[in-house]
C-alpha cells in the first residue's frame, strides 16, 4: 500500500517583503493557489490539512474550491517553525541565520517536526493521497527526513510559493521523494519565493 503526501507551500503573501509574520495572499498568490488547485483537482485526496496561518488557510480555501468534497482542516503541526538548531557539523555560513532565534523557538520547532514526520511519514493500511499546505521550512524538513540527512540540511532546501513536493510512503521500504518543488503548473511570472529566480 502507498501513502502519497503532497506538500504545497502557501501562495505569495501580501507585503511579504516587509517582514510581516503573517497576512493575506497577494493577487499573485491567489493566482498561484488556483494554478496548483487546477493541476491537482483530479487527485483523489482523502484529506487536506493546512497550517493555521492566514496565508496557508487562504491558499487551502482557494485550492479546495476545485475539490468540493474536501474541507481543509487546520493542524498546528504544519505551522511555520525553526525545525532544528545549529549543530557542530553545520557549515559556518548558516550561523548568522540563528542570530535572533531563541532556544525556546528551536525546541518547539524540533518537537513539532518530530510529531509531524511521525504523523505523515508513517505507512498506512490502504492507498491514500493527502494534501498538506504549509511553509518553506516545514517542507524542507520533510525532504531532509526522507533522505536521512544531517539535522542542519533542511537549510538551503527551498520551495517556491505553491511549488509541489510529493513523497511516497510504503510499509516495506523507506519513503521516497517523487517530486520536489515542481513548478510545471506555474508560468514564469508566478514563480516566487525562491532565493534565485526560476524562469524555466
Amino acid at each position: 500500500m502507498s501513502r502519497y503526501v503532497y506538500l504545497v507551500r502557501h501562495g505569495e503573501q501580501l507585503d511579504a517583503e516587509h517582514g510581516l509574520p503573517d497576512g493575506p495572499l497577494s493577487g499573485r498568490g491567489q493566482r498561484q493557489a488556483r494554478a496548483i488547485a487546477e493541476r491537482l483537482s483530479g487527485v483523489p485526496f482523502s484529506r487536506v490539512r493546512t497550517s493555521p496561518l492566514q496565508r496557508a488557510v487562504e491558499t487551502a480555501k482557494l485550492m479546495t474550491e476545485y475539490m468540493p468534497s474536501i474541507e481543509p482542516e487546520p493542524s498546528a503541526l504544519l505551522m511555520d517553525c525553526i525545525p532544528s538548531g545549529p549543530t557542530p557539523d553545520m557549515p559556518s555560513v548558516f550561523e548568522p541565520f540563528y542570530g535572533g532565534i531563541t532556544p525556546e523557538e528551536i525546541a518547539a520547532g524540533e518537537a513539532q517536526m518530530a510529531d509531524a514526520t511521525a504523523e505523515w511519514l508513517s505507512p498506512s493500511r490502504d492507498d491514500r493521497h493527502e494534501l498538506l499546505i504549509t511553509h518553506n521550512f516545514v517542507i524542507a524538513w520533510f525532504v531532509r527526513e526522507v533522505f536521512g540527512a544531517p539535522a542542519w540540511r533542511w537549510m538551503g532546501i527551498n520551495q517556491a510559493n505553491c511549488g509541489l513536493t510529493i513523497i511516497r510512503v510504503r510499509s516495506a521500504k523507506p519513503p521516497v521523494l517523487v517530486a520536489h518543488n515542481d513548478l510545471g503548473h506555474l508560468p514564469a511570472e508566478l514563480r516566487t519565493g525562491l532565493p534565485v529566480d526560476q524562469p524555466f
